[in-house]
């Protein structure tokens, strides 16, 4: 049986090698987020939670990106 990621959105940033920084957004439970993330950027990279609370209308924009659980979306990049 595969494992719930959940319902919610999480604010991961990963950082480079080179200390570029990428802000990604994650349909996963915090303790899910990060690895997600990481499999999606290159090897060497790093990655933490963004401490953030969203607001109503920020969770209806992150919606509208329409990731089904588990899927991760970069948001931006330096």
């Amino acid at each position: 049986m595969a494992e719930s990621f959940g319902r919610e959105f999480t604010i991961v940033e990963a950082t480079s090698d080179s200390g570029s920084t990428e802000i990604w957004l994650a349909f996963a439970k915090p303790s899910q987020a990060v690895t997600l993330v990481l499999a999606a950027v290159p090897e060497g990279w790093t990655a933490h939670i963004l401490p953030a609370v969203l607001s109503e209308k920020q969770q209806k924009m992150f919606e509208e990106v329409e990731l089904k659980p588990g899927e991760v979306y970069r948001l931006s990049s330096e």
